[in-house]
């Protein structure tokens, strides 16, 4: 007796999110991922080429407040699939994981390559094909560069970078893309001083950037330039006290207790004031300039700079997806998952869970359906 064929699932992107649905579907579908690249390459860069793969967060509610865009939504999807249920993915096929200090999860072996090896040997059920995806015809018929190919579903996972005019084709509608996660060119110039870092901020040749930066760029991918920033780089400090005791130290020399001697110059300088001058000819006028510099280091936004773990705000709107089964409420059969919706995170693995969750609710609601 001819054995039952099995359903074919078209998967549009070969990104975490659509490999990790493509991992959970392979055993009951004839699953197909479309990528004109390498399949996983948008994992090498992360964490530093070290692959921050979650972040030790287990409360769902709790998890989701780290996204910018989409926090609602992920409540149910993160109780679907959580944190502790990433690891638990990565540790059965093959990547031991631990915890840093700051919440980070990473590999043992610290190698985003080695996680993508691994990843790609655990998907030996699945078919990947080096093609351009131009149109999803009714049916479902994926149209590529090369030919067309017939599916009984469509999961399109295509990132935060490509494919909206794919997408758009079907009636969605997309919130313009911005870039978040990255840094800002600013109005002054730093570039004396590029390569200096103060709590989380990075100072380089076109402005700041840093984690701190990157996650004001998120918080205000939507503002429109310029606008203004203000650090507090020394905290609540008693400046009176610290220039008494230290009355024959040069003033650069006091502050550099508390930043870096090269940044502490740099803003004697702007504020006109000898770096060299001894603390005690430092009148209570000049203290509160220098105080006020420090404690409301302002700068003027003008622009972003993509750099570091870039990601984009925007993507298809959230309202026309179902958050319990990631499938389209405008067609059935089309699923998403991953950046291509209007989802962002900040640093942290955020962006990578929200790829391993989607893509994980989308191929459970495809099983259900066989």
């Amino acid at each position: 007796m001819a054995q039952e064929s099995k359903s074919k699932v078209a998967i549009v992107g070969g990104g975490p999110a659509g490999c990790i649905c493509a991992y959970f579907l392979q055993n009951d579908f004839d699953v197909t991922v479309f990528d004109f690249s390498s399949p996983l390459r948008t994992l090498l860069p992360t964490g530093g080429g070290r692959c921050n793969l979650c972040h030790a967060e287990y409360d769902f509610k709790e998890l989701a407040k780290n996204y910018p865009r989409g926090e609602k939504f992920l409540y149910s999807v993160f109780s679907k699939f959580s944190t502790a249920d990433t690891v638990e993915f990565f540790e059965k096929i093959g990547v031991n994981t631990y915890i840093q200090d700051d919440m980070r999860i990473f590999p043992g072996s610290n190698s985003a390559k080695d996680v993508r090896e691994k990843f790609l040997k655990a998907l030996n059920k699945v078919k990947f094909v080096k093609e351009k995806v131009l149109r999803i015809n009714d049916g479902f018929s994926v149209v590529t560069d090369m030919g067309a190919h017939k599916a009984d579903y469509v999961v399109i996972s295509t990132g935060g970078h490509a494919s909206y005019e794919l997408i758009k084709l079907s009636g969605h509608k997309i919130i313009e893309p911005k870039p978040a996660l990255t840094g800002l060119v600013t109005r002054e110039d730093f570039s004396s001083i590029s390569g200096v870092s103060i709590n989380d901020v990075l100072f380089t040749h076109k402005g700041v950037s840093g984690p701190a930066v990157y996650k004001i760029s998120s918080l205000k991918a939507r503002d429109k330039f310029p606008y203004n920033l203000s650090f507090n780089f020394v905290g609540d400090i008693d400046l009176q006290s610290a220039l008494n005791e230290n009355s024959h130290k040069s003033i650069k020399n006091l502050l550099s207790d508390y930043v870096p001697k090269s940044f502490a110059e740099f803003v004697l300088k702007d504020l006109k004031i000898n770096p060299d001058e001894k603390c005690h000819r430092i009148d209570g006028k000049t203290r509160d300039r220098i105080l006020d510099k420090f404690q409301n280091f302002t700068v003027t936004a003008v622009g972003t700079v993509p750099d570091g773990e870039v990601v984009t705000a925007g993507g298809v709107d959230l309202n026309e997806i179902n958050p319990k089964t990631m499938e389209s409420k405008l067609h059935k059969g089309i699923y998403f998952c991953g950046e291509v919706m209007d989802i962002d995170g900040f640093c942290g693995g955020f962006n990578l869970q929200n790829c391993w969750s989607t893509g994980y609710v989308a191929s459970q609601a495809i099983l259900a359906l066989s």
